[in-house]
């Protein structure tokens, strides 16, 4: 019988900028980002609660999350705008 190695936990895609015009609605910009302490993963791990995320990407300052539905996209900025993360207010 064959050792597998564990399963990593799926990383969701680093893709944000699809060009299907509906998934900009599912598409969160999160700026003022502290992305000198707060990494992809922290990004994922604040934003998951808020729907299925199909793609983050952190860039220098800010970062976008893509869910799945608008929905999503919308109860996530309701819930975090003002937020303050490693000592900066999204």
């Amino acid at each position: 019988s064959a050792c597998r190695p564990p399963r990593q936990a799926a990383m969701a895609s680093n893709v944000t900028n699809k060009t299907d015009p509906r998934s900009l609605n599912s598409r969160v910009f999160i700026g003022n980002l502290n992305t000198l302490v707060v990494k992809k993963s922290d990004v994922e791990a604040i934003f998951a609660k808020y729907g299925k995320i199909v793609g983050c990407s952190v860039h220098k300052g800010f970062a976008f999350v893509q869910y799945v539905a608008e929905r999503n996209a919308r109860a996530a900025v309701a819930g975090e705008d003002g937020r303050m993360i490693a000592g900066q207010v999204l």
